[in-house]
């Protein structure tokens, strides 16, 4: 029997293949599937069977398609929320067997009404359980987040607090825990920064798992998680006929300066997949920051999906990640990439932007003399609510595009966030909506840290 756990970085999603004999199952596939054929065929066995924990809301799956190419059957759990076309529903106690393997569901609602965890079995061991796919119900160190159904926010709640110790602690302390995401997810809060854990393990660490009922329910609808728009566009191309892709990304093709300059004219948004300080020292003018190791993070929050994308990036290998992760979370129009990125564009003779910097020690003049510039805060509310300087405009970078109309574009704005990286994604997207007057604050927190800054609460 055999374990394989595939981890999509940027989304933090980890998806599983699991097999015994001739015959194997994924879990949770990503939209694009190739590896888990090249897993297969590794192992000499057959896909089967393809089981969703859930109706993701932070990719596309690649059920339909795998289930297209494999021929086998998808499995996800019940729901009267919607339909999944290409799939057939299963309930509690639905036995899959792969050789001497077997996997049992168990309906675990609470992060979703449709969420199912697949308990993991072998003949050796009888009917101890090995190891649990728990989907976004438990994770390590942390559970799902319940906050998709705010008008019955306390009952979601006390379902995921009955799914978790009524169903999944007891399958045992010597259960390996395998979650659908790991740190950095969207889907849930204080991760740890490792992928499997113990249901021991995890009784005795997790701080969640120690709650009563009602402060369980207390804790999970005081939660604040932020939620991306292109949340609800993936729920919408999850649940239609044919979330797919038809095999794996088309590579995005070079352009040359004239080329790229036409099409950013005729509505082409350009996606700078740089590191921040290279956008910063040197740009293509209105184009937007989305350093590679951060752009499935936020362009479901800064990008449209009817808009044509053009990529400016070091490498043409840079540029098909950059197109393989957006394809992931279903932008489908990449129409290419800036073909020696920045220098091709300067060397045409065309204008090149910057944004200008302030390092810790000056920021921290100027804020302590009461220097007028906005002071524009773009972490998450939970990082802004443990500690953030007296005076500062708080708005979530993801958000900001939408609440523009809150800040005075004739003020000189110094953006501010952990380290200087979201804020120089918040500079791009004020310098793209016409704010002249923009800095960025590099080292941000952490420089204030490091230099004693004074923090209000």
């Amino acid at each position: 029997m055999f374990v394989e756990t595939i981890k999509t970085d940027g989304l933090a999603h980890l998806s599983y293949v699991v097999g015994d004999g001739i015959e194997a199952a994924v879990i949770d596939p990503r939209r694009d599937i190739l590896v888990y054929e090249d897993i297969a065929q590794k192992h000499g066995v057959a896909i089967t069977h393809i089981i969703e924990t859930h109706r993701n809301e932070d990719l596309v799956t690649g059920s339909e398609n795998l289930a297209r190419r494999t021929g086998a059957i998808v499995l996800h759990g019940p729901t009267n929320e919607y339909v999944v076309p290409y799939a057939t529903t299963v309930h509690e106690g639905k036995r899959i067997e792969l050789g001497d393997a077997s996997l049992t569901i168990l309906e675990t609602p609470g992060h979703t009404l449709d969420s199912i965890s697949i308990v993991l079995r072998h003949t050796e061991t009888g009917d101890s359980p090995l190891g649990v796919f728990t989907g976004d119900a438990l994770f390590v160190n942390d559970v799902g987040r319940t906050d998709f159904y705010p008008d019955r926010a306390e009952e979601v709640a006390g379902l995921l607090y009955h799914s978790l110790h009524e169903k999944l602690l007891p399958l045992g302390n010597q259960t390996i825990v395998y979650p659908a995401h790991g740190a950095g997810s969207v889907c849930g809060q204080g991760m740890a920064n490792r992928d499997f854990s113990t249901i021991g393990y995890e009784r005795a660490h997790s701080a969640r798992l120690s709650l009563s009922q009602s402060e369980f329910i207390k804790t999970k609808t005081g939660e604040h998680h932020d939620y991306p728009p292109y949340f609800k566009r993936m729920e919408e191309i999850n649940a239609s006929s044919s979330p797919g892709l038809d095999l794996d990304v088309r590579k995005p093709l070079p352009m040359s300066a004239e080329d790229f300059a036409s099409k950013l004219d005729n509505g082409l948004i350009a996606v700078d997949l740089r590191m921040a300080e290279s956008f910063a020292g040197g740009h293509v003018p209105q184009s937007l920051s989305l350093p590679a190791d951060m752009l499935t993070s936020f362009a479901g929050w800064l990008l449209p999906y009817d808009t044509p994308i053009g990529l400016i990036a070091t490498s043409p290998e840079q540029a098909e990640r950059g197109a393989r992760e957006l394809a992931r979370v279903g932008y489908d129009q990449v129409g290419g990439y800036l073909a020696n990125a920045i220098k091709s564009w300067a060397v045409s003779g065309r204008s090149v932007d910057r944004i200008a910097a302030i390092d810790g020690e000056e920021f921290k003049r100027r804020h302590e003399r009461g220097s007028e510039f906005v002071l524009l805060d773009v972490r998450a509310k939970p990082e802004f609510d443990e500690g953030h300087l007296e005076g500062a405009t708080h708005i979530y970078v993801g958000e900001l595009p939408e609440r523009l109309d809150e800040l005075d574009s004739h003020k000189e704005i110094i953006t501010f966030c952990g380290s200087g990286q979201r804020a120089l994604i918040a500079a791009s997207v004020l310098k793209r909506a016409g704010f002249e007057n923009v800095k960025v604050n590099w080292g941000s927190m952490a420089a204030c840290q490091a230099l004693g800054c004074r923090l209000a609460t």
